[in-house]
Formats: C-alpha cells, structure tokens, sequence
C-alpha cells in the first residue's frame, strides 16, 4: 500500500467517522420523525421543498441536497402517494412538474421541527459554537471538493 501523509491518515479517519456519523444520524432522524409518518429521507426532502424560494422540479431538489434525481424522483412519488406533496405545472418546462408541500406536508415538516429543535440542543451539548463552526466549514470545503472531483469524473466519462 504506498504511503499516506499524516493529513491524509486523519481524512481516511474523519472520512470512517462521518460514514458512521451518517448511519447513527439516519437512523435518529428516523426515529424522531417516525410519528410523523416520515424518514430521514422524507423529511430531507420535505425540507429542502420548505426551504426553497419558489417550487422546484424534481431535479433541482436533488441538485439542492447533493442526490441523485432517481432516489429523489422516488421519495418524492412516495410523498405524493401520502398526499404530502402535490404536483403543479411548470410553466418553464412542459414535462418537469414542481413539486409542492400539501397542507398535510406542511403540517408533517413543522412537527418535525418542533421535535428536531430541541433535540439539536442536546445533541450540541457541550460543543462549543466555534468547534461547530470549524467542523461546518471543514465539511464545506471536503463537499465542495468532492463536487468538483465528481464533476470532472462526470465530464470525462463523457
């Protein structure tokens, strides 16, 4: 195996972290949400339809979370199943719908967010607001490496 340099060896253990991290957080969020009839995923793309200026299509929304259209193309038929998001007429694309939050979807997102606050409070215990920051921006910058990395692999592949 060649060698690594000591800023690569502790990637290769954030990196090992963050996997498990990610796997702790699913299956949390499932948890916390679950009386609201969601999953992490759901409520992740529940969010990001919340968040959003204006109604997206589907597309978008999986740009917006860093996702692939296919799984975001599949929650969101889940949703609409549940009557928590509708479909709308995209006025810019004949075929690409808006997905938008029902009353339902409304309702479900701002339970889930009367739960999440306090439980990001205990979660932050103890962790200072600038350890936050420093890991938050640590993450940014690996994300938007691992984007531009992604994007070249994409355009070469081509």
């Amino acid at each position: 195996m060649p060698p690594r340099t000591p800023s690569a060896e502790i990637l290769t253990d954030l990196i090992l972290s963050l996997f498990r991290a990610n796997n702790a957080t699913l299956v949390w969020g499932d948890r916390l949400v679950r009386p609201f009839g969601l999953t992490s995923a759901r409520w992740q793309v529940i969010g990001a339809i919340a968040y959003a200026d204006r109604p997206r299509p589907v597309a978008w929304l999986a740009r917006d979370l860093g996702a692939n259209r296919q799984n975001i193309q599949r929650i969101v038929n889940d949703l609409a199943k549940d009557a928590l998001v509708t479909f709308e007429t995209n006025p810019h694309h004949r075929r690409a719908q808006l997905v938008v939050l029902t009353e339902a979807g409304k309702r479900a997102y701002a339970n889930a967010i009367d739960v999440w606050n306090p439980a990001a409070d205990a979660l932050a215990h103890d962790l200072s607001a600038d350890e936050l920051t420093t890991a938050l921006r640590v993450l940014d910058v690996l994300r938007a490496r691992l984007a531009e990395m992604n994007a070249a692999d994409d355009s070469a592949d081509t």
